[in-house]
Order: C-alpha cells, then structure tokens, then sequence
C-alpha cells in the first residue's frame, strides 16, 4: 500500500449561528476550509481538514515527504515531517500542515483496517463524555439560553462560557448557563473561557468574583499560553483549575506547563500536531496524573481519538453548523459523542455540496480570529461596548 497523491479542495459557508470571544466579541458566521483528500494505490482515500491558507504547504509537505511511502507506518511519517521542520521548529503554520496531513493517514490506516479510527487506535470504548461550548460572547442572554438548553437535551450538564470583558454580564450569563444545563436533569459543571485577555492578577480578580456566586470548575487560558508563572498564580489562588495548551504546537511546549505546575488540565487537539502530536502530549500527562481534555473540531472526529485516551475528561462540542460540507459517523446522546461504525474517522465529504461551496480564497471574516488580541489584552480591559482601535467610531 502506497500513497500516490493530494488533492484538496478550499471551501467557505456560514455557518448556523455567530460565534465569538473576549478577543473576537463581535463574532463572525463564516467558516473555511480545507477538504484534503490523501489517495493510496489500493483505491483508498485519507480525508481530514486544514487550514486554508496552508493548501500549497499541504500539498509540498505530501508531495515530497508521503507520497511513495506506506500510510500504516503513521508514527513513523509523522517522525519524518517533524524532523523536516526541525530548522524552524515544529510550531506554528508547519504544525497545523503536519496535524492534517496525520488525519488523513490515520484515516487511510483504519480504511485499510476496515475499521472505525477508534479500534484501530485502540479504544475499547466507543463513548467520549461531552461538554458544551457556545464559544457565545457575541450571543444575548436569549440566544446562550437556547444554545445550552439545546444541549442539555441531548444530557449534556457540563457547559463552557466565553468571558473577560464586563463582570457583571458574565455572572448574569453564568447563571443562565447553569439554569439552562440544569434542565439535563444533572447538577451542571460550569467552566468559563477568557481566551488569554486577561493578566494574571485581573484572572484571580475575575475569578474570585465569580467564585462567590458558583462554583466553576475550570478557568481556561486565564493567562498568556506561556506565562508559566502567571498560570501556576491563577492556580493556586483560586478553587477553579487552570485549563490551557489549546494553542501550544508541541509536547516540549507542555512540559514547562507541567514542571512548573502551571495547568490543571491540558488541552490537546489536532493542532498540537495531528493525532500522533496529541498522544505524545497525553502520554506524558498521564505519567504526571494530570487530566487531559480534547478540543472542538468540526464533525467532532477528535472524538476517534479522545476515546483511546486514559487520562481524558471530556470533549468539547460548539455544534455551530460546521459540518455543511460532510456528513460524519457520530452522534450526542445522554451526554457523551458516541462514535460509529464507518470505516476511518467518520467523516465522509459530500462532493456536491463541496462544489457548491468551493472558493478560490477564503474571505478576511472567515479567519480563526479575525482582529487578533482585543486592545487592552493584559493590560486593561476593553468592554464589549469600546472601540477595537483607538480613535474608532
């Protein structure tokens, strides 16, 4: 078994509601991305999803490093493509081109398998606990009812809000959120999100307050991604955990969190290197005891993964209609993403409605972020009502 090409195909749609955070309060409803399509001369095709912008490095990454190679070998390909990036290290842009193109050839290793991605992983479980994520700053008290009602209907009790820029409004949405989970049935598990816009005092500040009214569970990214001191401050001067590493690339970038004892919880997913760089990271969690939670992906095909994990909690769902272009093989239901049968990672693309969406170039409002970090970020903070920019109308 060989793999003989790439082929790609750059999409963009809205999606089914706005989703938006402390750094992006305004939100956005357009989504892009990257249909990858891996072939093998057996007549079997890897898919995964990447990063728009990255479609030409893809393709070079592919083209020079997999394609001759057996795609069962996935640790191994995956070795090659991070040592090619050794020079300017396994971060950033080259990540996310290494975290897709791994997709794809774990989703061509369980094809050839004639198995779900879990088996193939080694899961014995095809159930991974689920918890809710409005990624909602940008939605009224009405609209983050709605949404967390309607998970709670599928049992969900465990829910995240989006935070940082008004206290106030934050408890009130704190409050909905937990009266809205509650409907499950189940005593909610509330987690709030301040996406790095806070420094380490104004997180304990913020955090403290909160913590008079409920009870928060995790307090994620309440600092800079690196700030290890400021991290292991929040930690040890609230009741929350400190939840981070969403945006670190590589097992190295984890090990200050966990020798400093900056996280309480650490966030892995396709981006920190694909399947094969999340493990690394979960297993060396695992040898310090500490739990680790996967990621939000369209579809939800991280799940594949997180069931094989020992040391996981549970997964983030947003459930904001990003899956237009493909069907997949899972479903929520009495609060877990319970994963099925198809071959692969469970996601199939529809080939019609992937013209029907196909663009030559992904518009400037259908970025991850398309404003970056909110003016004040650290420093002071800008409430939703303020201008971005100074001198803004």
């Amino acid at each position: 078994m060989k793999i003989t090409g790439i082929r790609s195909i750059l999409f963009e749609h809205k999606m089914a509601r706005p989703i938006g955070d402390a750094n992006n309060p305004r939100g956005r409803d357009l989504n892009a991305g990257l249909a990858i399509f891996l072939d093998a001369d057996n007549g079997l095709t890897g898919v995964g999803l990447g990063n728009p912008s990255l479609q030409a490095d893809i393709h070079a990454m592919a083209q020079n490093l997999l394609v001759g190679r057996d795609p069962r070998g996935v640790v191994g390909l995956w070795g090659r493509m991070a040592a090619f990036a050794f020079k300017g290290g396994n971060r950033g842009a080259i990540t996310d081109v290494i975290g897709a193109l791994d997709v794809a050839l774990w989703d061509l290793k369980a094809k050839a398998n004639d198995e779900p991605l879990w088996k193939t992983l080694g899961a014995s479980s095809r159930a991974v606990k689920a918890y809710a994520s409005g990624i909602d700053l940008c939605l009224d008290d009405e609209g983050i009812r709605a949404f967390y009602e309607r998970q709670a209907a599928r049992g969900i009790c465990i829910g995240k809000l989006k935070v940082g820029l008004d206290r106030e409004g934050d408890l009130r949405r704190i409050g909905i959120m937990k009266e809205a989970l509650a409907t499950s049935g189940r005593e909610p598990i509330l987690l709030i999100d301040s996406n790095e816009y806070w420094s380490p005092k104004q997180a304990i500040q913020h955090i403290r307050y909160f913590e008079r009214h409920h009870e928060i569970f995790w307090a994620e990214e309440p600092a800079r991604r690196w700030d290890t001191t400021g991290l292991r401050q929040v930690s040890q001067s609230v009741n929350a955990a400190v939840a981070t590493g969403e945006n670190l690339d590589d097992a190295a970038d984890f090990r200050a969190l966990i020798a400093q004892q900056a996280a309480d919880v650490l966030q892995i997913g396709v981006g920190t290197g694909g399947i094969t760089g999340a493990m690394r990271v979960a297993q060396m969690a695992d040898g310090f005891d500490l739990p680790v939670s996967v990621m939000n992906c369209p579809g939800n095909y991280m799940a594949q993964f997180a069931a094989v994990i020992p040391n996981h909690i549970w997964m983030e769902v947003v459930d904001a209609g990003r899956d237009v272009v493909f069907d997949h093989d899972s479903r929520v239901e009495d609060g877990y993403i319970i994963l099925g049968d198809r071959p692969g990672n469970g996601i199939q693309f529809d080939m019609e409605k992937l013209e029907q969406h196909r663009v030559t170039q992904r518009s400037a409002s259908a970025a991850p972020s398309p404003w970056g970090r909110r003016r004040g970020g650290g420093l002071f903070v800008v409430g939703e009502g303020e201008p971005l920019e100074v001198g803004e109308e």
